[in-house]
């Protein structure tokens, strides 16, 4: 008899074991699995923009109570005992069941709002008994989970608000284009009354139905003491909302981006609200000008130099005009190409390499480097020009011979390394051309570039004159949640002096139109910033630096289409300085002294001065500067004692020579120099007495090159069209007669240039002038 009740005892246990595991389990771990809408915010939590959800409803991601006022509401009206009771209301359920009833059909739910957010969760099944059964057990198991903020906040995230519009969140921006927490009184009644008869929200059904509802639930509020009796009548007097509100779009771009990454999701980013909303109207109200030139796009980004964040991020120009131009085109991750934008970076290079100056004289004149041959933008040459006055005239001749001395391989890995990512190619593919645009990068990468380099800088001196790796990084979307201290070392990618002398250079460049005065006005803020123009007129660039701000805009068609006029300094550079313009002034860069040192440099070629640099000047350079070569411009020149022929011991007596330090230009340097700079001073002649003539190298053969393939173009039967040698003497009025594979092919004074038509092979120039000098230079024809 023991055993048996024992037996029914255990088997009761086993029973209510299993009835209390049946109801721990009964409500799943996840309630809700709908997918969200993809929400991005700016620094200030204000809604920048969001995308629609997998299965096409403006469902927001669950959050905190945002709006007091309509929780308020929501308890009022929905179940007024809400906070007493653990789940089901059975002085409400008793009520419900009599009219129901007394009625014949079912007329009131008596469901709380607990047993609303099971009914919420199982997708609305039929209101049977049996349903309405279990919605009961599972309201008491989540009273049991959540906490009553929490049930709240799960009903506000998943009620029905009419269409396509599920949650307060997303109701309160598509019918009053606002967030929660910003709804009047009247707002939050009418939202609370809704998710009853969601569709009584659409224009032209019974629309007085759902304003009787929410004045009587402010009549509720004010009976209940929750809201003046004043209150209540004002807010009754507020209109219905009329047809919904498209959701704020400010960075449409940003949006796309962040949901590859993070889609459903709520990003709160480093965008600053009233920045990104201005620099959207710069944008939009120069693109309005722009479109005269047939040009429909345009980008930009502005970052934070210091934290690295980004504070407004414009993809593209967006509008009616521009829907058929690809305004759905990020032009901030598009790889185009560069233009001269790259030329800073090289300049920081050869720097930090040690192989020039900034005033160092290079040369500008016609180049051809197999088969490449670069063209200055207004296609003149300045024969010699020094390095920065290169760097802000942006000349395209100069730069390519830099990089042939620098190294093409050797800037191609400082490129990767600096984070230029669009570099999918060996440097071979790209050749010397890559200084001039032959490659691509994005607005993205390239502003991360000089942002990076600005840290650098700055932080030169908080880290006692020491780098972090850290230093250079991309720019930041969202807030990092946490920040590590840097490790501090002595290796950098780009030297605090190097990049002091490239902004310091680029600070110099002659601005537009509207800012050309800008050293006039005290307020004005220095900037140092740089532009660029794609071949074809395809893309324009203009990017700016201070120490707190980098921007970057780009210009152009996202089709590729080029246009005429469409340049760095005449469309993208206008945009920049407007964007400037939005922000505060700050200082100008410290210089890092310990990374620099005081030398004494030639006025005339800009190298390191000699004892024959007659006017030197003091100036700040790199340390790296020690290592670069003399002036190798001056030379020691013997003269007679009238100064006007030039002699030597052979051809004059010693005591009557007078020796003076002579700045001289190589000859093709010098044909071209002289032409800009009047106070050049040519070699003057050697006395005729004199034995050392061929020595003197007066001449220079400027086309062909000694060593370069030539490939000239076909005419219409297929020979071989004529090539055009050209040749430059010191003396102005020297005759040269010319030579090909010694056969005579005539004489040329004052302008030194002979066509010819030469067969493929090998051919030899030679040249003669009426002094007897010659010059010799070897090239090859080749056919294609």
């Amino acid at each position: 008899m023991i055993v048996v009740k024992n037996w029914q005892r255990y088997r009761l246990l086993g029973l209510f074991a299993l009835l209390g595991a049946g109801y721990y389990f009964a409500l799943p771990a996840k309630l809700f699995r709908d997918p969200a809408s993809t929400l991005v915010e700016s620094a200030g939590g204000r809604l920048l923009g969001a995308k629609i959800a997998a299965d096409g409803q403006w469902r927001f991601p669950a959050r905190k109570i945002t709006s007091l006022k309509y929780a308020i509401c929501l308890m009022a009206y929905e179940d007024k005992r809400f906070m007493h009771h653990r789940g089901v209301d059975f002085l409400a359920t008793g009520r419900a069941f009599r009219h129901n009833l007394r009625q014949g059909k079912i007329v009131e739910g008596g469901s709380t709002i607990s047993m609303q957010v099971i009914r919420l969760m199982r997708k609305g099944r039929p209101r049977t008994i049996r349903e309405k059964m279990i919605e009961c057990v599972l309201a008491t198991r989540l009273e049991w989970r959540c906490s009553k903020r929490e049930i709240l906040e799960l009903y506000m995230a998943h009620a029905p608000f009419g269409g396509n519009v599920v949650g307060i969140e997303a109701a309160a921006w598509r019918y009053f284009g606002r967030s929660p927490r910003h709804l009047s009184w009247a707002e939050a009644a009418m939202l609370a009354v809704l998710p009853n008869a969601p569709a009584l929200i659409h224009p032209g059904r019974n629309r007085d139905a759902l304003l009787k509802k929410r004045n009587a639930l402010l009549d509720d509020l004010c009976r209940l003491r929750l809201l003046s009796e004043e209150d209540s009548r004002l807010a009754q007097l507020e209109p219905l909302p009329g047809e919904p509100f498209a959701l704020p779009a400010i960075a449409p771009h940003l949006v796309e981006r962040l949901a590859k990454t993070r889609e459903g999701e709520r990003t709160a980013t480093t965008i600053d609200y009233f920045l990104q909303q201005h620099a959207v109207q710069v944008l939009n109200t120069h693109a309005e000008q722009l479109r005269g030139n047939s040009v429909n796009n345009a980008a930009a980004v502005i970052i934070d130099n210091r934290s690295g964040g980004v504070l407004a991020y414009v993809g593209n120009v967006t509008g009616r005009h521009h829907r058929e131009y690809g305004e759905d085109v990020d032009l901030i991750t598009s790889p185009r190409s560069t233009g001269s934008i790259l030329k800073p970076f090289l300049y920081a290079g050869l720097i930090d390499e040690g192989d020039l100056l900034p005033n160092t004289l290079v040369p500008d004149v016609p180049t051809f480097l197999s088969g490449f041959a670069p063209q200055n933008f207004r296609k003149t040459f300045e024969g010699a020009v020094p390095v920065h006055e290169a760097l802000e005239r942006s000349l395209n001749v100069p730069w390519v011979r830099l990089l042939q001395d620098f190294g093409l391989a050797r800037f191609y890995d400082l490129l990767k390394k600096m984070g230029i990512t669009s570099l999918k190619y060996p440097s071979e593919h790209y050749g010397l051309s890559l200084i001039l645009g032959g490659a691509e990068a994005s607005l993205w990468d390239i502003c991360a570039v000089y942002a990076s380099m600005s840290r650098t800088l700055e932080h030169f001196s908080v880290y006692n004159s020491q780098y972090a790796a850290a230093d250079w990084r991309k720019p930041l979307l969202t807030p990092p949640e946490h920040t590590p201290p840097p490790a501090v070392g002595e290796d950098c990618l780009i030297s605090a002096a190097a990049c002091w002398l490239v902004f310091d250079a680029l600070s110099d460049v002659q601005r537009p139109e509207e800012e050309a005065e800008w050293k006039t006005f005290p307020s004005s803020r220095r900037v140092a910033w740089k532009t660029g123009t794609s071949y074809g007129n395809r893309d324009a660039w203009a990017v700016g630096v201070t120490p707190a701000y980098t921007i970057g805009v780009w210009v152009g068609n996202a089709s590729g289409e080029g246009r005429p006029m469409l340049t760095g300094v005449g469309s993208a550079a206008p945009v920049l300085f407007d964007l400037f313009n939005l922000l505060p002034p700050t200082q100008w860069y410290a210089q890092p002294f310990d990374e620099m040192v005081r030398i004494a440099v030639c006025r005339e070629s800009g190298h390191r001065a000699t004892a024959l640099c007659e006017n030197a000047d003091s100036m700040w350079v790199a340390r790296s500067g020690l290592d670069t070569p003399p002036c190798p411009y001056h030379i020691l020149v013997h003269l007679d004692r009238h100064g006007k022929y030039r002699v030597n011991a052979d051809c004059e007596e010693a005591h009557r020579i007078i020796s003076r330090p002579w700045f001289v230009l190589p000859p093709v340097q010098e044909y071209y120099y002289r032409t800009k700079h009047y106070a050049y001073a040519p070699l003057p002649p050697v006395d005729p007495r004199c034995t050392t003539v061929a020595q003197q190298r007066p001449m220079a053969l400027i086309y062909p090159e000694h060593g370069l393939a030539v490939v000239p173009a076909k005419q219409l039967g297929g020979e071989l069209g004529k090539i055009e040698l050209q040749a430059t003497h010191r003396r102005r009025s020297a005759i040269i007669y010319w030579h090909l594979d010694e056969e005579y092919l005539g004489a040329t004074q004052y302008f030194h240039s002979m066509p010819v038509v030469p067969s493929a092979g090998q051919h030899a120039v030679t040249l003669v002038d009426d002094e007897g000098a010659s010059l010799t230079s070897r090239f090859r024809v080749e056919e294609k």
